[in-house]
C-alpha cells in the first residue's frame, strides 16, 4: 500500500469534473465511510469514472446522451497534521472496516476507531469486489465475523490484485487537495 505523501498526484473519477470536493455531497455508506474517494492509478479513476456515469445517466443526473466521463487530477500539498491510517494490504481489519462502513450496526468498534482519521487508505473494494462483499455480509461463508467467512472472503477478493484509495474524510485533508487539470474519459 503506497503511504499518502506531500506532492503525491492523485485521481477522482466522476461523471463531472471535480475542482473543489465538497464532504457533505459525498456518499455516506462507502468503503471507508463518508469522504472524498481518490487514488494513485489513473486507470482505476478512469475505469470508476466511466461507472459513476453509468449511474449517473440511471439516476436522470445527467443525458442518457453524455458521451464522456472526467478524471480530476489533485496533488496533496502537505500531510504533516493529517491524522492517517492506511491498511497495508486486504486483510480480515479492512475488511471489517469496509463492511463496518456498508451496513450500521456491525463492527461498530472499528467504525469508532476510524472517525479519529482525517484520511484512511487501503485497497479498494470496487464493483468487481461487490458481489464477494455482499454474499460475505449475507453470512454465505459462513457467519460473518467469524474466522471461516473472514478468511474465504479474503481469498475470494486476490487482495494483491486491488488498487489503492485514499478517503479524504475531513476539511482538514480535503484543504490539503490542489486542483490539477481533468480529462475527458470517452464512454464510448
Amino acid at each position: 500500500m503506497k503511504q499518502l505523501e506531500k506532492d503525491m498526484l492523485l485521481y477522482h473519477g466522476s461523471f463531472c469534473i471535480v475542482e473543489n470536493p465538497i464532504l457533505k455531497r459525498c456518499a455516506k455508506f462507502k468503503d471507508f465511510g463518508q469522504g472524498f474517494y481518490l487514488t494513485t492509478s489513473i486507470e482505476q479513476a478512469r475505469s470508476f469514472s466511466k461507472i459513476s456515469a453509468s449511474k449517473a445517466k440511471n439516476n436522470g443526473l445527467i443525458s442518457a446522451t453524455t458521451e464522456f466521463a472526467y478524471v480530476s487530477q489533485f496533488k496533496i500539498s502537505d500531510v504533516s497534521d493529517l491524522k492517517c491510517y492506511a491498511f497495508e494490504t486486504a486483510n480480515i481489519e479492512w475488511l471489517h472496516c469496509i463492511v463496518a462502513h456498508r451496513r450500521n450496526g456491525v463492527f461498530t468498534d472499528i467504525r469508532k476507531q476510524m472517525e479519529n482519521y482525517d484520511v484512511i487508505g487501503g485497497k479498494i473494494a470496487n464493483d468487481d469486489t461487490n458481489t464477494t462483499i455482499t454474499a460475505y455480509m449475507g453470512n454465505v461463508f459462513g457467519q460473518m465475523g467469524s474466522e471461516q467467512a473472514d478468511n474465504m472472503c479474503i481469498s475470494l477478493l486476490l487482495p494483491e490484485r486491488l488498487q489503492d484509495q485514499f478517503c479524504f474524510r475531513s476539511f482538514l485533508a480535503i484543504s490539503k487537495l490542489q486542483f490539477i487539470k481533468s480529462e475527458k474519459v470517452s464512454l464510448r
